[in-house]
Order: structure tokens, then C-alpha cells, then sequence
């Protein structure tokens, strides 16, 4: 596999990595921490804006913050390819987006966050299909741990049954399903693209996509100062800079295991609930965490132990 750089030159990059390095599960930690205050920052803007204005200003704020750094770093826009980063964009963006802006008007984000966690799921199928990743009884049995341990830490109370309940439900898992199917699809996308090129790219065609329906639900939008600050967040930080560096992450691992920061999502969920909100903690997060925790060493092959077992297995 290749990388192409802005310069014209190629850079090999191998198809598959069995394991991950601790600097990029270090940044997938990372990535779980933003992205695990972006279902918070939905519920809190999406009753104000509606669903349609917050997936378009969320994803407008995020193309303008890769077209500052394609700028800066003198990149190129991706003009050749448009068809292709619109396949990608609508999967891994537009669709998204806009289905987790809509659920959050009927689920709590805690649900949100444990039903973000079938990616994983959909994400493992669909890289075996596309011969990106192999599917392995580890990574199931990681998927098994990482569901129980999401289910303890969200610890789901009850929620009165109703067919907006199940909508929006069914809304997240669909979502879920999008993250999962196009993950595979950026992986292939970097043998001819630059990270900074595909996350650019694919921004700018989902806002396009996604105009039309917020020029439509603008009037009824009530644009507070606590909605703006979280689009701000979420499209500068969470979207724009954090798909940037999953996207970076990508070129060196997995599909399956880019997409472990989405069991680690809800251990930050409920984090920044404490600190933020002051949430209550308990037995089931810490029990819950280490299971996420186990979960994604499974599913990336990251084990923190394996050089110094390499040392003592060497030999003299």
C-alpha cells in the first residue's frame, strides 16, 4: 500500500499491521477522550438548532478548519477524487452526524455512546469483506468485552418504550453502521491520498449535501450562546482536528483497530460527566473501564508489555 504525499512522491505503507504501537494507541485514547465529549455537546445543541442546522454548522466549522491547515501545509484539494470522498463523506459523515443530532432530541447521551459502540461490529465485517482486515476469534472476543464493559459503565436505566425511543435508537445503530462500512473505504482512500487531503475532502462534500435541509430548518433554530460554543467545539475540535488524526492513525493500523476508540468513548462520556456535570461514579465504571480497556487491546494487538517480554525471550 502506498501513501502519495503533496509533492508527487509515494511512500510504501503495509496493508495490514498485526500490532499497534504505543504512541497510536496513545492517540486513539486521545481520540476517545474528544470524541466521547461530542455526544454532551450534542444533547446540548441539537433541541436548540435541530438536527439539520447542527450536523451543517458542526461540519461547516470543521471544513474550514482543514482548509486553514491544507493551506498552511500547502496541500491540494482532492479535486480528481470528489466521487469517492462523497461515498466516504455520506458514510462517515453527513449521515452520522445528522442521525446522532436527531436521536439526541429523544435519547439520553449515554445511549448514544453505547450504541456508537456497533461500529466496531459492522466495522470488523466489513473490513474482512473488503480483504483490509482479517477477522480473527480475538478481535470477537474483544467486540464481547468491550459491549459488557460499555453496558456497565452507561449503566442503561429503564426508558419508557415509544416508536420515537425506537426511531432514534435504531437512528444511532444505522449511524453506527455508516462509521463501520467507511472506515474500510478511508483506509483504501490513503493509497491515493494524503490524511489532511481525505478529511478536507470529505467535509466539504457532506456540507454540501447537507445545506439544502438546514437552509430549510434555519428560521426555527434559536442560536444561544451555549449551542454556538458546542458547534464550535465539535467542528473545530472533535470533527475537524480529530478526524485529521484518525484519519493519521489509519495509515498505520487496522480499519478494526482505528475503531476501537469507540468502546473508550463512553468511559470519557461518563468522565466528563463527572467533572463537568458532577455525575455520580460507581463500582460498574471502574469494572466497566477495565473491560474497554482489555477490549481494545484485543482488538488493536496492542500489548504495552510485549518489548520487554521480546527482551527476555531474546537470545544471548
Amino acid at each position: 500500500m502506498q501513501d502519495t504525499h503533496a509533492t508527487g512522491r509515494a511512500t510504501t505503507i503495509p496493508h495490514n499491521r498485526p500490532t499497534v504501537k504505543t504512541k497510536h494507541f496513545a492517540q486513539l485514547v486521545a481520540l476517545s477522550a474528544l470524541w466521547g465529549a461530542s455526544f454532551m455537546l450534542i444533547r446540548i445543541a441539537s433541541p436548540l438548532l435541530g438536527p439539520n442546522v447542527l450536523a451543517a454548522l458542526r461540519i461547516g466549522m470543521a471544513t474550514l478548519t482543514l482548509a486553514v491547515l491544507m493551506r498552511a501545509m500547502r496541500h491540494t484539494w482532492p479535486m480528481g477524487h470528489w466521487r469517492e470522498l462523497a461515498l466516504i463523506g455520506l458514510l462517515s459523515v453527513a449521515l452520522p452526524f445528522l442521525l446522532f443530532a436527531w436521536a439526541a432530541l429523544q435519547l439520553p447521551a449515554g445511549y448514544s455512546a453505547l450504541l456508537n459502540s456497533t461500529a466496531v461490529v459492522f466495522g470488523m465485517f466489513a473490513s474482512a469483506w473488503l480483504k483490509e482486515d482479517t477477522l480473527t476469534l480475538r478481535k470477537v472476543i474483544g467486540c464481547v468485552f468491550g459491549f459488557t464493559g460499555v453496558a456497565l459503565i452507561v449503566g442503561l436505566g429503564p426508558v419508557e418504550p415509544s416508536t420515537k425511543v425506537f426511531l432514534a435508537a435504531l437512528g444511532c445503530v444505522a449511524a453506527s453502521a455508516c462509521y463501520g462500512v467507511s472506515t474500510p473505504l478511508m483506509k483504501r482512500a490513503l493509497s491515493r491520498m494524503e490524511p489532511l487531503q481525505i478529511a478536507a475532502g470529505l467535509h466539504a462534500t457532506s456540507l454540501l449535501m447537507l445545506i439544502p435541509g438546514a437552509a430549510w430548518s434555519w428560521p426555527a433554530a434559536q442560536f444561544t450562546p451555549m449551542a454556538l460554543l458546542a458547534v464550535a467545539i465539535m467542528g473545530v475540535v472533535t470533527s475537524g482536528i480529530a478526524y485529521w488524526m484518525h484519519i493519521r492513525i489509519l495509515a498505520h493500523v487496522s480499519p478494526v483497530a482505528a475503531m476501537s476508540p469507540t468502546f473508550m468513548i463512553p468511559v470519557f462520556g461518563v468522565a466528563w460527566g463527572h467533572v463537568f456535570l458532577g455525575e455520580q461514579l460507581s463500582t460498574g465504571i471502574f469494572a466497566g473501564g477495565a473491560l474497554v480497556l482489555l477490549a481494545s487491546a484485543l482488538i488493536t494487538g496492542f500489548n504495552p508489555w510485549q518489548k520487554w517480554l521480546d527482551v527476555v525471550d531474546a537470545k544471548p
